[in-house]
């Protein structure tokens, strides 16, 4: 957008006394389109109505109304707060310009007037307004580049996560669509716990929104597992769920590798957050789960709640070694882990919109 001036500028002359209006209008017109107004309320609607005056030459002492409430009232509108305000008064005391001043006028000029100083005032008001406006058109096109810039590297990360996490998905053709699911069950889970005593302060909008971008990458790591492990058409034997279960530390370390060279910023809160995802969330509240065997609190709230998004996935979800569970029995099983497997509260806000998980199975069925 660039701004584009009119070629005539228009003055809005406020006076109580037409002949002051009239002397006030003849000195002006030859230049500039004038509007008049004979009062407060009238100076005001007139200001509101497009197009909006360039400059306001403003009497102080008028009835109903003086000019410094007009002025209060110029300054206070969103519409009207850019209008340069210049006093024209017969009061000379220094205590009324800087009243009228404090209230956002640009000038002062005193009664009775000098022709050749306020045509040169106005002039030169003018002209600020105008690089004033260009500035400030030129600083609102900037910010809306920088946030269209902005929305576009969001748009390629979150397309780079969904082109990462599909890499590991079609190594494990049998997700189908569980990392939009898990994804979605994160956010649910984390929107229930927000305004709990001992989640309020963890999570934040932000970091909600950091959760449910980087919970896809929560099985990054499956990558660097082998074929024979991950492809396996059966249960894996102990010695073969031990490498399964590197998959953790791999996706870790790939993401803090990542982070590293971020060095800073959102992206780098948002790799954090999708680290602590990918290495807890096969950690359990009992302290026996892997891969470090943290328990309770230890295990940050990303990785507590992906644990029973990700569980309640796998129960729902049909494997060549087993049949899909129906949710009332994966319900069940949440509720058996509950103080165990998983975070006693993170359980109580499953439990209590357990529905919505159905719902968000059903939208992303495999």
């Amino acid at each position: 957008m660039t701004f584009e001036p009119r070629s005539q500028k228009t003055i809005l002359v406020v006076d109580d006394t037409p002949e002051n209006l009239t002397l006030m209008n003849g000195l002006l017109k030859d230049t500039y389109k004038v509007k008049i107004a004979n009062s407060g309320t009238r100076a005001l609607a007139i200001a509101a109505s497009e197009p909006r005056p360039d400059l306001i030459l403003l009497d102080v002492m008028m009835p109903e109304m003086d000019g410094y409430e007009v002025c209060r009232r110029l300054k206070a509108a969103p519409g009207t707060i850019d209008i340069p305000v210049v006093f024209l008064t017969a009061r000379s005391d220094q205590e009324d310009e800087y009243q009228g001043l404090e209230l956002g006028a640009v000038d002062y000029i005193s009664k009775p007037i000098s022709p050749p100083i306020v045509l040169a005032r106005v002039r030169n008001h003018l002209q600020l307004k105008r690089a004033a406006d260009l500035l400030r058109d030129q600083n609102s096109y900037l910010e809306a580049e920088v946030r269209q810039r902005t929305d576009d590297i969001r748009a390629i990360r979150d397309a780079t996560i969904v082109a990462l996490a599909s890499l590991a998905e079609t190594r494990d053709t049998e997700t189908g669509n569980h990392i939009r699911r898990t994804q979605d069950y994160v956010k649910v889970l984390a929107e229930e716990l927000r305004h709990h005593p001992a989640f309020r302060d963890a999570l934040t909008t932000e970091m909600i929104e950091l959760m449910h971008r980087s919970a896809p990458l929560h099985d990054i790591g499956k990558v660097g597992v082998p074929d024979a492990v991950l492809l396996k058409p059966g249960r894996l034997t102990p010695e073969e769920f031990e490498i399964m279960k590197s998959h953790a530390v791999l996706g870790h370390d790939a993401l803090a590798k990542a982070e590293a060279v971020a060095g800073g910023g959102d992206e780098k809160s948002f790799l954090r957050v999708a680290r602590e995802i990918a290495l807890t969330h096969h950690e359990r509240w009992d302290g026996s789960g892997y891969p470090q065997g943290l328990a309770g609190k230890d295990i940050p709230v990303a990785g507590r709640l992906m644990s029973i998004a990700d569980a309640y996935d796998a129960m729902i979800s049909q494997r060549v070694y087993k049949a899909a569970m129906p949710h009332e029995d994966a319900v069940g099983e949440i509720r058996k882990g509950r103080g165990t497997q998983f975070d006693p509260d993170v359980v109580d806000a499953f439990l209590s919109i357990e529905e919505r998980f159905r719902q968000i199975a059903a939208s992303h069925a495999d």
